[in-house]
């Protein structure tokens, strides 16, 4: 069967809306500065509506890890839901211009299309407030098993699994890239998120060719405070593990091979979308045959050019960043 997409990702559909405010505004609006909270359907049409010079974005983790892997020239589809409304019109028109394809049509829904309402206060913080609508609803009915059936590489968003459903379409989705010659992975995403679902991410981690996941997420999956015990689990359960540590050197153990990647430390402009693009780099170096070492070396130089300037997606052509490092 001829390959459809090199990377297909599931996650959920985000329209990040930024503003730009002041503290006043803040506190008038009850929002708590520097912090991302998530708002319930009332308040988010509230802030919404409350929003000056609006700036929108087709955001989301996966959607994050997706453009950075456009940019590298990979070819990717992403399976979300949005509701049929002029915010997921947005959405899959933006894919589609930074050359994703949103491989599902809009919905029909009762909720409305999924945002995160960024506030951005004159010294850089931003207050996120997130409203997970229709996103958060998706499930095996929107996984069509052709998509990633037909892909090199299917990557998951560990915070779609917090429903039944969601569960579903990505068993749907991974038994389906595997079955038609790809890998298919996660990355966990959240420990808070792991806690909620432990067992079934330990089922689902054994189903998989690779897992993502921070020190944090690892310890929290096997309920453990040694990261070696934590990550030897790992290891048993699943072909390639990837564990990124803030800052620290990046393990990656794939059967008896054990890869320790250095990371060198810089003061960040903006830590949103480090681990996204951490992810398109590494997931480059895999679709591209690189080894272990070199594919976390793509996955380190990616994330520290997103850290580098405010926004969750690559600025220049990481590429470059790759042949300037002796990669290629």
């Amino acid at each position: 069967m001829t390959q459809l997409y090199d990377v297909v990702g599931i996650g959920n559909a985000i329209v990040d809306v930024i503003s730009q405010t002041d503290d006043d505004f803040l506190d008038r609006m009850g929002i708590t500065k520097g912090i991302m909270q998530l708002v319930e359907r009332d308040e988010a049409e509230a802030l919404y509506g409350a929003m000056s010079n609006r700036h929108q974005i087709a955001g989301g983790s996966v959607a994050n890890t997706l453009a950075g892997l456009g940019a590298l020239g990979m070819s990717t589809g992403f399976i979300g839901r949005v509701r049929d409304d002029a915010l997921g019109q947005f959405y899959v028109a933006s894919m589609g211009d930074h050359g994703m394809a949103f491989v599902n049509d809009p919905v029909a829904a009762e909720l409305p299309t999924s945002r995160s309402m960024i506030f951005v206060t004159p010294d850089g913080e931003r207050s996120m407030n997130t409203y997970l609508g229709v996103s958060a609803e998706l499930g095996p009915e929107d996984v069509d098993a052709a998509v990633p059936g037909r892909a090199a590489l299917l990557f998951l968003e560990g915070y779609l699994f917090d429903k039944e459903k969601g569960k579903q379409a990505f068993l749907t989705a991974a038994r389906a890239c595997r079955e038609g010659g790809g890998k298919a992975g996660i990355a966990l995403s959240d420990p808070f998120c792991v806690d909620r679902h432990r067992m079934d991410f330990r089922r689902l981690v054994g189903e998989l060719d690779y897992v993502i996941g921070n020190e944090k997420e690892w310890i929290s999956l096997y309920e453990t405070q040694d990261l070696e015990a934590a990550l030897g689990h790992a290891a048993r359960d699943c072909g390639l593990v990837i564990c990124t540590r803030s800052g620290e050197d990046v393990i990656l153990i794939r059967g008896g091979e054990r890869v320790v990647v250095p990371v060198e430390r810089v003061q960040p402009v903006d830590a949103t979308g480090a681990g996204d693009q951490f992810a398109a780099g590494f997931l480059y170096g895999i679709a591209t045959g690189q080894d272990l070492e070199n594919a976390g070396r793509m996955g380190v130089l990616a994330a520290r050019e997103v850290i580098g300037h405010y926004g969750a997606r690559p600025e220049v052509d990481v590429r470059e960043l790759f042949r300037e490092a002796g990669l290629k």
